[in-house]
């Protein structure tokens, strides 16, 4: 058996391969032919019979017998051209009148671009949607915060997941806004002047400009005024960055689970079935592999802006063709790779098990030296100067931490307690009142709300706005 692509069976839905599969991409190509000869049928350069015969045979691909053709002429287009114009003995000698290549080619392309992101818009939707029911539901709940991986202050999960959640509500936006603005390169010939179409219309009642514009119509397509023979590379450099963000947050929250799965963190795991197994080696194993999946296909997404930075940037005069064989690639591809990675990042979001006791008990234990500020603020307030007490707090806690790490966080409060800087500002009591970190959370459970809320607004409303 030869190669196969793991995007063709592993990663990615079926829809997703249907968008970018080749007998989709060819009877785009078809309906661009076909718009074309409407066009001039109503310009009287195309007759009834023939333009009735193109139509008929539209969604007609014979991937083989254009594969045969390809192997003769080298070129995949004209492979099809020639296949098509075959299937129509009346009308094929219509087919791509005055076009160059790219005016299928980029056009077709936006077209499958478009569906695609629309397709990853409603997977992000879903996404949105878990997200915030695992913010509703985690939002009150404390756990230690971390900075520079090492423990810090305390927030609550759902706030956590809540700042996820702003920059999922970003993408969101951001890709109905990128779906809108994706532009064909339109009608406009070898060079993108459109000087093939002022003959080819002589003395006919349409325009260049009139015939471009019935063509995008019928394709649901605007394209840019102004273009070599392809559209501007730009573009996809635009596209694949947005995509490549969208990747670096699914990535981060990922790594994110991943940690808060490990034993040093304590706060939640990914869903693990009943019959998986974790380790072909070691049976006890649940390692987070889901977010593992997520975490290594980004990577190949964010690659991808690489090469189309250079296509972007070398696409020399009208155009050159170093661009193609890797845009057949990275653009499918980074689509495919992204909706694995929104489809497996939902599915873990709704099977996720919180350990609420393990946040809890690690809480316990560094808990009290995350309010050191909380005491600093205490003593200010008192009437202390902040830069001695600073530095009395900061050595009673680094002679506490080991101890704390071997299971006794009580040794902080022993030596606050005991300091007698420290009580003529506060009371004992007052200083264990302060080391309870659960109420030192700020606006973190409002604020995760207000944020589930957006969310469920957006992908509720479909509107991104909302």
């Amino acid at each position: 058996m030869s190669y196969q692509s793991p995007y063709s069976v592993r990663y990615g839905s079926e829809e997703m391969r249907l968008i970018w599969a080749e007998t989709t991409k060819r009877r785009l190509w078809r309906r661009i032919w076909v718009a074309q000869a409407e066009t001039l049928a109503a310009a009287g350069l195309v007759d009834t019979a023939g333009l009735e015969e193109l139509k008929a045979h539209v969604n007609a691909v014979d991937l083989q017998q254009a594969a045969e053709v390809e192997s003769r002429v080298g070129h995949d287009l004209v492979a099809e051209l020639q296949t098509f114009a075959r299937q129509c003995p009346i009308g094929g000698r219509y087919l791509h009148w005055g076009l160059t290549s790219a005016d299928v080619l980029d056009n077709a392309d936006v077209l499958l671009q478009r569906t695609a992101v629309t397709l990853l818009a409603g997977r992000l939707r879903e996404a949105l949607l878990a997200l915030a029911e695992r913010i509703e539901g985690t939002a009150d709940l404390v756990v230690l915060g971390y900075t520079h991986l090492q423990p810090a202050e305390p927030t609550t999960l759902g706030y956590r997941l809540a700042a996820v959640g702003q920059e999922l509500l970003f993408h969101f936006q951001r890709l109905n806004s990128l779906r809108s603005g994706l532009r064909g390169k339109g009608i406009k010939g070898a060079v993108g002047t459109g000087a093939p179409f002022g003959d080819l219309l002589e003395n006919t009642p349409l325009t260049p400009s009139e015939m471009e514009s019935r063509i995008l119509e019928a394709l649901g397509l605007e394209s840019h005024p102004v273009t070599g023979q392809t559209y501007p590379r730009l573009q996809d450099l635009e596209l694949l960055s947005a995509l490549a963000a969208l990747a670096a947050t699914l990535h981060k929250s990922a790594f994110d689970l991943r940690l808060m799965q490990s034993p040093g963190v304590r706060t939640a795991s990914e869903p693990f079935g009943e019959a998986q197994v974790g380790s072909s080696a070691m049976p006890f194993k649940q390692n987070p592999v889901q977010s593992e999946k997520v975490c290594s296909l980004a990577r190949l997404v964010a690659a991808a802006v690489q090469p189309a930075w250079h296509n972007a940037a070398s696409t020399l005069l009208e155009r050159t063709l170093d661009d193609s064989a890797n845009r057949r690639v990275m653009i499918p591809e980074t689509f495919l790779a992204l909706d694995e990675m929104l489809l497996t990042y939902a599915g873990v979001l709704r099977g996720l098990s919180i350990d609420a006791a393990g946040a809890q008990a690690w809480l316990a234990q560094f808990g009290p030296f995350a309010a050191m500020e909380r005491v600093l603020t205490a003593l200010v307030r008192a009437g202390a100067d902040r830069q001695e007490m600073h530095e009395r707090l900061r050595q009673h806690s680094l002679a506490a931490w080991p101890l704390a790490q071997q299971g006794r966080p009580e040794s902080l409060l022993s030596r606050l307690a005991a300091d007698t800087a420290l009580l003529r500002y506060l009371q004992p009591a007052r200083i264990e009142q302060l080391l309870e970190v659960r109420t030192y959370v700020g606006w973190a459970p409002e604020r995760a709300r207000q944020t589930a809320a957006a969310l469920r607004r957006a992908a509720g409303s479909g509107d991104p706005r909302a």
